[in-house]
């Protein structure tokens, strides 16, 4: 097996993915100025809630986001074009993972696998042919790669539908509840209003989506039905994109189908005019595979599943839900208040947290755990301030897929002294009756 891993084939899928994947990071930091992502997620609001731990990494101040973004997007052309291609792209990963763990509000898994690819490309020898740099520098050519280097692509875009089919099978999904709440909310033509409140059609989406996720890299895998499922697959990512409208995501799950075809197929539809070098420059890299990609996909595999191991269904408590391939499963709802006690005085007053926060920020606060910790904590360093120690008491009740509203939090739990457990359920947070 290892030897078949290192036996060289044409550098084609990767540089064709390379090609495809610089424009997709263009398109999306630029698309984020332009849309006013980036001023309403990182520039209105007066702090964003980072990943817990991290609560020091804040955005720039000012304008200065835009200048980041737009910092990203020419560090995104450049990848495309294979120009000074790991320096680009090693300087577009740390700016990337900034944007990505400065804020959790607009928590979205394809930022997630961004990240995830931007490290595995930082390893692969994707500047090494159709690029900017071997112009520069011809020695530097090679026209060939390990087979490991499409390998790694495919186990990881095997491991996202892998688990995100997996986590579709609740009851909610698999009777169509949470797609007919899902569709109800999509900007769509008016003419499908009656479509899409049918309820087989709901059965439908929520069915061929999890035989879809289950199926396509095995139909990918197979010469057979290799192209039928690509053409599945256009029609399932466009109507993605146009009915849920999420991002490039449906374009960047479509690149990954270059490394399922024969290098020599790839070569001819993009790079048909290229010529190969004699004597190609050829490194197998073994030492990256074991050192770097071996421990990488097994941490992938455990992240998933690590809510089976965490106290509660992962679908109320949310532990162990992000970096799990848990796409598009829930909707909550919730009211919560923060009541303060002063402990000097005994004095209490409910803190009114709409004024500071937008409205993606109440909602975050409102009905997701960390949330509701992490807004604990910036009240008590807010009270702090002023000389005044408190304790913090929690009303919150939330709705999971339009379900009845259930208790969250613990009321008689001071968060202001409570801890967040990484790895362990927090008991603070109620399971439901039903548990």
């Amino acid at each position: 097996m290892l030897r078949k891993l290192l036996q060289p084939i044409d550098i084609a899928p990767l540089i064709a993915f390379r090609i495809f994947f610089g424009f997709l990071l263009f398109a999306e930091t630029l698309g984020a100025i332009l849309t006013g992502w980036v001023k309403k997620v990182l520039i209105t609001p007066a702090f964003t809630f980072s990943h817990i731990g991290l609560e020091w990494l804040q955005p720039l101040p000012g304008s200065g986001m835009y200048f980041y973004f737009g910092t990203m997007a020419i560090l995104g052309l450049l990848v495309m074009i294979g120009y000074k291609y790991r320096t680009s792209l090693s300087l577009f990963t740390v700016l990337w993972a900034g944007a990505y763990l400065m804020q959790k509000e607009s928590y979205n898994n394809h930022y997630y696998l961004l990240l995830l690819v931007c490290m595995i490309m930082n390893f692969l020898p994707a500047g090494k042919s159709v690029s900017v740099d071997v112009r520069i520098n011809p020695e530097k050519r090679s026209d060939v790669m390990p087979l490991w280097c499409s390998a790694v692509m495919i186990l990881q875009v095997a491991i996202v539908y892998f688990f995100a089919t997996v986590s579709k099978f609740y009851p909610q999904w698999i009777d169509g509840t949470f797609v007919k709440l899902m569709l109800s909310g999509s900007d769509h033509p008016a003419f499908l209003d009656g479509l899409f409140a049918k309820h087989w059609f709901h059965l439908f989406i929520a069915w061929s989506g999890m035989a879809f996720d289950f199926l396509i890299v095995p139909l990918l895998l197979w010469k057979k039905t290799r192209t039928p499922a690509f053409i599945a697959s256009l029609f399932f990512h466009l109507f993605n994109a146009v009915i849920l409208q999420i991002g490039i995501f449906p374009f960047f799950a479509l690149s990954f189908v270059v490394f399922f075809y024969p290098p020599e197929k790839i070569k001819n539809v993009f790079f048909k005019k290229r010529t190969t070098v004699e004597n190609p420059v050829y490194d197998s890299q073994l030492s990256v595979l074991k050192w770097f990609f071996v421990p990488y996909f097994l941490v992938q595999l455990i992240l998933p599943i690590r809510h089976h191991f965490i106290k509660g269904d992962v679908l109320w408590t949310e532990e162990g839900h992000r970096l799990s391939w848990r796409m598009m499963l829930r909707q909550r709802i919730g009211n919560t208040s923060f009541r303060v006690v002063d402990k000097k005085t005994g004095l209490e007053m409910y803190y009114n947290y709409s004024q500071n926060l937008t409205l993606k920020q109440q909602n975050f606060v409102s009905n997701k755990p960390d949330g509701i910790w992490q807004m604990a904590q910036r009240i008590k360093n807010e009270y702090a301030e002023k000389g005044q120690e408190v304790r913090i008491f929690v009303n919150s009740s939330v709705s999971v897929n339009n379900g009845p509203y259930q208790k969250l939090i613990n009321p008689e739990t001071d968060l202001a002294q409570a801890h967040w457990n990484y790895f362990a359920h927090n008991d603070w947070i109620l399971l439901p009756d039903s548990e």
